[in-house]
């Protein structure tokens, strides 16, 4: 066993008193503990105010790495429900998500809500598909009826569950239109997304990019020479104008591509940084979803030669 399952399994065995719907109902509100803000913010817009809607994983930090304290596991247990991604994105704290599902709380695995067949491969892992769904806004609103049922799951709740969803997805359907809108006028050579890791690939589907990541699906494996050196070919020969870097991922491999660019010389810029697998600071309008997703499509507009307004759909970036 290794550590993490073993304060895991400690932690499970420690904190069986602590009654995690129980405590929260005598504070008032349910509960909803999210590992990620764009799973909180699904599950915020559906359960409103009637539910306290907490997120596990920062600003900046990357799920794929992040590895849960004791005061984490803690949390996970006293929550009245429990929602996360999914497809192995929280991969250093399945153990715990699993057996804090088992003991019988709603939970929800959001991700995994969508069927397979609308989902892309996980080269990384055969059991999973690539857990990146909230990058096409209209595959991240199939997950909203699950959601709801699951927080339909506790008791006592004071809240139209339908109404919050028919909210949520007029939020989501706004996303998709103006990013239809700003990205539609990209000429057909500049339509390649270069990024630090394979987190684009449902946006690249929806709205026909050709994606580059240096990384994997997951950012647990460096990024290797061999990689790189092909994407220098590629930027080289397609004259791309601009790459990005992630706000949750380490910028040395993107700097080293672009140096590996200017070598051969060709001039490429930093289009801007991307929120991938987390959003901006909390109580900010980037520390939204809709935030996160109106500044990265803007950036990629921007960079690549769309029509999108400097400060974004709602004037607010």
């Amino acid at each position: 066993m290794n550590t993490y399952s073993a304060i895991a399994r400690r932690s499970l065995l420690a904190l069986p008193a602590l009654g995690g719907s129980a405590m929260a109902q005598t504070a008032g509100r349910p509960t909803a503990l999210a590992t990620i803000g764009m799973v909180g913010d699904l599950v915020r817009g559906v359960g409103g105010l009637a539910i306290t809607t907490e997120t596990l994983i920062g600003e900046g930090v990357d799920p794929h790495l992040f590895r849960p304290t004791r005061n984490d596991i803690a949390r996970i247990l006293r929550a009245d429900a429990l929602f996360f991604n999914g497809h192995r994105l929280e991969g250093r704290m399945h153990d715990v998500l699993d057996r804090a599902a088992a003991q019988g709380k709603p939970a929800l695995a959001v991700a995994e809500s969508v069927p397979r067949s609308r989902l892309r491969q996980n080269d990384d892992y055969p059991d999973a598909a690539d857990p990146h769904l909230w990058m096409d806004p209209a595959l991240w609103a199939e997950t909203l009826p699950a959601i709801a049922a699951t927080l339909g799951r506790l008791p006592r709740l004071n809240r139209d569950l339908a109404a919050g969803v028919a909210e949520t997805r007029h939020m989501l359907t706004r996303l998709d239109a103006y990013a239809r809108d700003v990205l539609a006028p990209i000429p057909a050579e500049r339509r390649v997304l270069v990024t630090a890791h394979d987190a684009f690939a449902y946006f690249g589907l929806r709205y026909q990019f050709q994606l580059e990541s240096i990384q994997g699906l997951s950012t647990e494996a460096e990024a290797s020479l061999a990689r790189i050196e092909s994407m220098v070919r590629l930027i080289v020969e397609r004259r791309l104008p601009a790459l990005f870097t992630e706000s949750s991922v380490p910028d040395r491999a993107v700097r080293a591509l672009m140096e590996g660019v200017a070598a051969r010389g060709h001039q490429i810029r930093l289009g801007g940084t991307l929120f991938s697998d987390s959003m901006g600071r909390p109580g900010t309008y980037r520390g939204t979803y809709e935030g996160m997703m109106d500044h990265n499509i803007t950036t990629i507009s921007r960079a690549l030669g769309g029509s999108a307004p400097e400060r974004g759909m709602n004037g607010r970036l």
